[in-house]
């Protein structure tokens, strides 16, 4: 089997969901090219919110915006993507409509410091309330690195008990279907 790119294929994904106008959540900063990504299908109506619990983060996102992008579609937030619901304007619940999550550690950044399964489980479920429906949620997780496998397992369970009348998951493989390849969860909300 080939090994595909999870990010490319959560592009695809988004691309076919999210439109000029609407409000979308990077529920893990990183490095920022997700957040510049989503701000590219939102455009200037629309807006994108981003969550990452590391300045370094955050400052070097904005960094990236500034030179692409008209600054007042994007609201940067130094906390956990647990805190969604207490961050995001309540005019915008229920109506956001595709939320984004890369776990693990920020890409050249220090590697002690990842993404805890916890807070990871908290922002999912927040995630799935705020979504609006025919709203998608992305996950891309790495269970090779410390801490991983558990936060993989545990999400994997996360959405093992969503209702199906309500929410679709498919999970995509980077490579051969085994216990420490990064996949891509796929929530969609069907109503």
């Amino acid at each position: 089997m080939n090994r595909i790119s999870l990010v490319n294929a959560t592009h695809d994904l988004i691309l076919d969901i999210l439109h000029l106008g609407d409000i979308a959540i990077d529920a893990t900063v990183g490095n920022g090219h997700d957040t510049l990504f989503l701000a590219e299908q939102v455009g200037p109506c629309g807006h994108v919110y981003g969550f990452d619990i590391q300045q370094a983060a955050i400052d070097s996102t904005l960094e990236k915006f500034r030179q692409a992008h008209s600054p007042e579609c994007l609201t940067l937030i130094h906390a956990s993507h647990a805190d969604m619901d207490e961050r995001l304007p309540a005019y915008h619940h229920g109506k956001v409509r595709a939320i984004m999550f890369n776990l693990g550690y920020l890409p050249g950044g220090d590697k002690n410091v990842i993404t805890q399964t916890d807070s990871t489980l908290k922002a999912l479920t927040v995630a799935s309330r705020i979504l609006t429906v025919n709203g998608i949620i992305t996950l891309l997780a790495y269970p090779g690195h410390p801490g991983g496998d558990t936060e993989t397992g545990q999400v994997k369970h996360w959405c093992e008990q969503l209702d199906t009348e309500q929410f679709k998951v498919n999970t995509i493989y980077s490579s051969e279907h085994k216990d420490s390849a990064p996949r891509l969860f796929v929530i969609r909300k069907l109503r």
